[in-house]
C-alpha cells in the first residue's frame, strides 16, 4: 500500500470518527412508531401532545448511533424518548443536579430507569457547570438538549457561562445544542425564572453565543403570539409561548 493511499485512508477514518453518525434522519412514520411503542408510559404519550413530540424530535434530529447529553433531564421524559430514537447503538446521558434531585425529582428518574427496557440511558447527578458523567470524554457528544429548564438556572444560581462552555466542550465539532423554554417578555432577562418560570429568549441567545455557538435554526411549532407572557406557565389561560433554538459548535 503506497503512502498516498495510507494517507487517504487515515483522512477517511478521521472524518468518520468526527462525524456524528452516517445514519439518515428518521422519517415522520419512524418517529411515530417510536412514540407509539407499547412499552412507553401513558403519561409520556400524553406529554407528547403538549410537547408536539414529532415536530420536536424532527427539529432535534437525533439519529441511531448518536450520543446525546440531556441537561436538566428532570423525570426523564425527553431522555427516554431520545434513547429510543438513538437506539441500542447510541447513548443518552441524562443530567440532573443534586438540588433538583432532593427537592423535586426524588425517585422519579430511578423509577423510569427501572421500567425502561433499554441499556442506552444513563442518569448522572452532576452540577450544571460539569454535566458529563465521569468517564465520558469531552468532544464525544453529538447533540445536547436542554428542555424547559434553562430558566431555572436563574433562581438556583448556576454559573450559566461555565455551563454553556462545558456543553461546548462536550460536543463534537459540528455538534448541536438545542434549547427550548418558556418565553419571557422583552427586558425581563432571567429575573422571572422563579415567579413565572420564564426567560427572555434574547438573553438565552446572547449567553449561548457568547460561549462560542452559532444559532442555526429556530423552531416555531410551540409559538403562541397571543400569550402576554406575564403569568406563570403553570396557570395558562392559553398555551404558553415557547421558543426552540438550535445552536451549532463550529
Amino acid at each position: 500500500m503506497n503512502a498516498l493511499r495510507i494517507f487517504s485512508l487515515a483522512i477517511i477514518v478521521a472524518l468518520v470518527a468526527g462525524c456524528a453518525t452516517s445514519a439518515p434522519p428518521l422519517t415522520r412514520d419512524e418517529l411515530n412508531r417510536v412514540l407509539t411503542a407499547h412499552d412507553r408510559s401513558e403519561a409520556d404519550k400524553t406529554n407528547d401532545t403538549r410537547r408536539k413530540a414529532v415536530e420536536m424530535l424532527t427539529f432535534i434530529d437525533a439519529r441511531p448511533g448518536m450520543r446525546v447529553l440531556d441537561l436538566g433531564a428532570s423525570g426523564g421524559y425527553t431522555s427516554e424518548t431520545l434513547a429510543r430514537v438513538v437506539g441500542p447503538s447510541g447513548m443518552v446521558y441524562a443530567q440532573n443536579n443534586d438540588q433538583f434531585m432532593q427537592n423535586f425529582i426524588k425517585d422519579r428518574f430511578s423509577q423510569r430507569l427501572a421500567a425502561y427496557p433499554g441499556k442506552n440511558l444513563q442518569h448522572a447527578v452532576r452540577p450544571f457547570e460539569s454535566p458529563l458523567p465521569n468517564g465520558v470524554a469531552n468532544g464525544s457528544i453529538d447533540i445536547a438538549t436542554f428542555m424547559f429548564v434553562y430558566h431555572d438556572l436563574g433562581w438556583v444560581g448556576s454559573d450559566r457561562m461555565r455551563m454553556n462552555r462545558a456543553v461546548f466542550d462536550a460536543l463534537k465539532p459540528g455538534g448541536y445544542y438545542i434549547v427550548a423554554d418558556h418565553s419571557g417578555r422583552p427586558g425581563t432577562g432571567i429575573t422571572e425564572s422563579k415567579s413565572l418560570h420564564r426567560v427572555e429568549e434574547a438573553l438565552v441567545r446572547r449567553e449561548i453565543e457568547a460561549a462560542g455557538f452559532k444559532l442555526v435554526a429556530e423552531g416555531n411549532f410551540l409559538r403562541n403570539p397571543a400569550d402576554p407572557r406575564d403569568k406563570s406557565v403553570f396557570k395558562p389561560a392559553q398555551p404558553n409561548d415557547e421558543f426552540v433554538l438550535k445552536f451549532q459548535k463550529p
